[in-house]
């Protein structure tokens, strides 16, 4: 080929390939970093056992390299080692198949400003893998309540209970792992599975790919819902903002679906198992005995009771948002629930009857202190302690008592009323409080049919003259 200037090995490779293949090395070159390969790998293998943020860099590794074993290579080349060990050890999945009618549910975390507090709060979400339709809720901790309330209301929210729903280990479900597949289930779980009647399904140990849908949808809704932090005045506001992003949420298509969520989500709903005629009562409910301050112990805080409940066996029954506290089947007693630890919640009014018989306790009383009142009531105390002295503290305290039975404003009003009239004393407010007109109530027929087949002639006053006068006559004769 000395026409052409080509040489025969050039002219094989043109016979050999269509396109020119280009520069290939026959055997791979042995670098300085390949005798330090396993060394990198047992590294980054123990890295595994310690948190996050104690791991070993490329850099660190690269030292120690040198400190340790004497390496005289660059930083660069261990570098790419580290990355190359790092790929190598990435899992890979199986694409799984989702059946209509089946959810998965997982707890994530984010920043949220309630009322100028910013705390990290736990979010609930629940999702249907097939429809991709997804539920969002923010609650203040994650517990049994918050994971009772946080399925009904998604199961409110979707209209069914999901046939199917796979969970992760917490402890919430979960009272102890007792194989692979196997679980000691706790009695908040099998109460709430007795409800609604639906299969459960706990990944392996370890294993969240089981559930990765969710476990998406928590990233995605995050960083849609969640970001900026939101900046509320309650969570109530919070989580109606949130279902109704979750509900707008339904009418995007996803690329790959025959169609919108909210077509997809008829599908589930037909294989659905239907929601109960009940909801299911997401609070837990302790048995415990009021103590001498009229105190009752629930998750850590306390909660006051009437007087008259001290020392007395109560029931509290605490959800997400209430605690209400009952002796026998009277309810005694309804906070809002507190989520700190070791608070007090004192109801002022509890503490009046006690105060009607120990007055001199009245402005050293910690029930009553920060309790705001309106200038009315100020004004009544110093009129009838001034006019009356301690017998006026204890009348003031039995107006306050009224407080028990009638609403603040009403009071307000029947105290304005008296002290107007010139005659700021008890008999006079409660006249006023509970002699307020109240409009008229109508009879009506309605229910009542058999009613209508009745038929009341009128009566004429004649014959009631003639009745009176025959008894008349009677008397007479005797």
């Amino acid at each position: 080929m000395k026409e052409e200037d080509l040489h025969w090995e050039t002219l094989q490779k043109m016979l050999a390939h269509s396109a020119p293949p280009g520069y290939r090395r026959s055997k791979k070159p042995e670098r300085k970093i390949d005798a330090f390969r396993d060394w990198i790998a047992e590294v980054l293998r123990s890295d595994m056992k310690v948190p996050r943020k104690q791991r070993h860099s490329a850099k660190r590794i690269w030292e120690r390299l040198r400190e340790e074993h004497d390496f005289d290579g660059g930083y660069t080349v261990v570098k790419e080692a580290v990355a190359e060990l790092k790929v190598l050890k990435q899992e890979v999945f199986v694409p799984l198949i989702h059946s209509p009618g089946e959810a998965q549910m997982d707890f994530g975390h984010a920043l949220v400003n309630v009322n100028g507090v910013l705390k990290l709060k736990p979010f609930f979400v629940m999702s249907l893998p097939y429809s991709d339709a997804f539920f969002v809720q923010v609650f203040e901790r994650e517990n049994t309540e918050t994971f009772w309330e946080g399925h009904v209301r998604a199961f409110r929210f979707f209209g069914a209970v999901p046939a199917r729903i796979s969970y992760d280990n917490s402890k919430v479900a979960v009272a102890k792992l007792l194989g692979s597949r196997e679980r000691k289930l706790t009695d908040g779980f099998l109460q709430l599975q007795s409800h609604y009647l639906f299969e459960e399904h706990f990944c392996l140990a370890g294993r969240g790919n089981e559930k990765g849908v969710v476990e998406g949808i928590v990233k995605y809704s995050r960083a849609n819902f969640l970001v900026p932090v939101p900046q509320v005045r309650s969570l109530e506001e919070l989580n109606a903002r949130l279902e109704q992003s979750c509900r707008d949420d339904l009418k995007r298509t996803l690329r790959g679906k025959p169609g919108s969520k909210q077509e997809l989500l008829a599908k589930d709903l037909e294989v659905m198992l239907a929601l109960p005629l009940v909801d299911f009562e997401a609070c837990r409910v302790r048995a415990t005995r009021a103590n001498n301050l009229s105190l009752v112990r629930f998750d850590c805080n306390d909660y006051s009771v009437p007087v008259r409940c001290a020392y007395r066996e109560v029931v509290a029954k605490g959800d997400c948002d209430r605690v209400r506290i009952y002796h026998g089947e009277e309810q005694v007693a309804e906070h809002r629930r507190i989520w700190d630890k070791q608070k007090v919640c004192f109801e002022p009014v509890h503490y009046l009857a006690l105060l009607e018989r120990k007055a001199g306790a009245l402005d050293f009383a910690l029930p009553l202190e920060n309790w705001e009142l309106p200038e009315s009531f100020i004004l009544l105390r110093r009129r009838l302690e001034a006019e009356h002295g301690s017998s006026g503290t204890r009348e003031y305290i039995k107006v306050l008592r009224l407080l028990e039975k009638s609403p603040l404003r009403q009071l307000k009003r029947a105290v304005e009323c008296a002290l107007e009239m010139g005659c700021p004393r008890y008999e006079l407010i409660a006249q006023h409080l509970y002699g307020e007109p109240r409009e008229p109530e109508v009879f009506r027929l309605d229910g009542r049919e058999h009613l209508k087949l009745v038929s009341v002639s009128c009566t004429d006053p004649g014959e009631y003259a003639a009745l009176l006068g025959a008894t008349s006559g009677k008397e007479l004769a005797r």
